[in-house]
């Protein structure tokens, strides 16, 4: 059983059908689809390389891939550059939608059912007293009603960030993903992601504890630095959302049931991707779900390690030294002029890359440099 049909849920649903079709898979949403969801809307390489192995190369052939990325640092510094592999820009109305009808497609039965009961009999979970499965995959998003059922706590505001999404009027032939960050109030970025039909979605985001520090009303601060950071962007169809980044991630899980996406807090903290994730951690699931049905957890857990283990390390150090903005300015200086630089921080920021120790030295040897002369003036 499946709980939550996003992309982390539909992917956990689509691999047991996958590797078992035979296998009976129930995909329980409290929506219909399609639906909206505050997000980004980006769907990385990475994340085509996790539709492959679901089997669903072509579900997004039909949009625009954007080939370009944009960064501005805190401090101002600049990088443009063609990504080693384009992204895709997929609303998530369409997105989402196109999963579950694939997952119907494979036999996945589809229920709207809002969960609200979870319960362990024998080696079964019974939810809300109707519904009994082996294993359990709850991917009910950032507000996890199955995580909290379980006992599991909720991601530290610390580690939370808040965002509004809206989407604004760009020219056709736009193909530039933009990330402008800002100084006041750091970490905080607006994005600009064009998704090929005339119309971009556009964003700010910035840590929970920073906008509650702002004593101003959350909405009027949000909108207000979308607007200052983007002022040729008008946006429409403002939503919040929150981000529960992985640095405060819970245990994966507990007894038969395994968290994925949002609602295991796999959202990475440097640049706020979560579809990659969501879309892996799902197909591990999944898999575990079948390949070790008397135990799934202990197989998850060693899948998520095997697959992320690495990488959400470096994003922990990393998210640590980005507290200080003139981090992030040298690793734009730096990726600026060192295109090994910039493909490693695509790498970290939308993939599941590390960071080599000679790199990290170049970096590392910039922010020093640029501390010393900062003192010296």
């Amino acid at each position: 059983m499946v709980v939550g049909a996003g992309p982390a849920g539909s992917a956990a649903a689509l691999r047991a059908r996958q590797l078992r079709p035979e296998a009976r898979v129930l995909l329980l949403d409290r929506e219909d689809f399609p639906r909206d969801k505050a997000c980004g809307d980006g769907i990385a390489a990475h994340g085509r390389d996790e539709l492959a192995r679901l089997g669903l190369p072509g579900l997004i052939d039909d949009h625009r891939p954007t080939r370009r990325l944009e960064v501005v640092s805190p401090g101002g510094e600049r990088v443009h550059a063609t990504v080693a592999r384009p992204n895709h820009v997929v609303p998530r109305r369409v997105f989402d939608a196109r999963l579950v009808e694939a997952a119907r497609a494979r036999g996945v039965e589809v229920r709207r059912h809002r969960v609200r009961a979870l319960a362990e009999r024998g080696p079964h979970v019974l939810v809300d007293g109707v519904f009994a499965a082996r294993a359990v995959v709850a991917a009910d998003g950032a507000n996890s009603t199955v995580r909290r059922l379980l006992g599991l706590p909720a991601t530290p505001e610390r580690h939370t960030a808040i965002a509004v999404r809206g989407y604004a009027e760009v020219p056709a032939g736009d193909d530039v993903q933009l990330i402008a960050m800002q100084r006041e109030g750091w970490p905080a970025y607006a994005w600009s992601f064009p998704v090929g039909d005339g119309s971009a979605n556009v964003g700010f985001g910035m840590l929970l504890p920073r906008l509650q520090a702002c004593d101003l009303p959350g909405r009027r601060v949000l909108h207000g630095r979308l607007a200052e950071l983007l002022p040729h962007l008008p946006a429409r169809d403002l939503r919040a959302h929150r981000l529960p980044l992985s640095c405060g991630r819970p245990r994966p899980g507990a007894g038969r049931v395994m968290l994925a996406g949002d609602a295991a807090s796999l959202i990475n903290p440097l640049t706020g991707e979560g579809i990659y994730y969501a879309l892996l951690s799902g197909r591990l699931a999944g898999e575990a779900a079948v390949r070790a049905a008397g135990d799934p957890l202990p197989a998850y857990r060693r899948a998520l390690r095997g697959a992320l283990g690495r990488h959400l390390r470096t994003t922990d150090v990393l998210a640590r030294a980005a507290r200080s903005p003139g981090f992030i300015d040298a690793a734009i200086a730096v990726a600026s002029r060192r295109r090994e630089v910039f493909d490693l921080l695509v790498e970290v920021g939308l993939g599941a890359g590390t960071v080599p120790p000679r790199l990290a030295g170049a970096v590392a040897g910039r922010w020093l440099l640029d501390g010393l002369r900062l003192r010296g003036r």
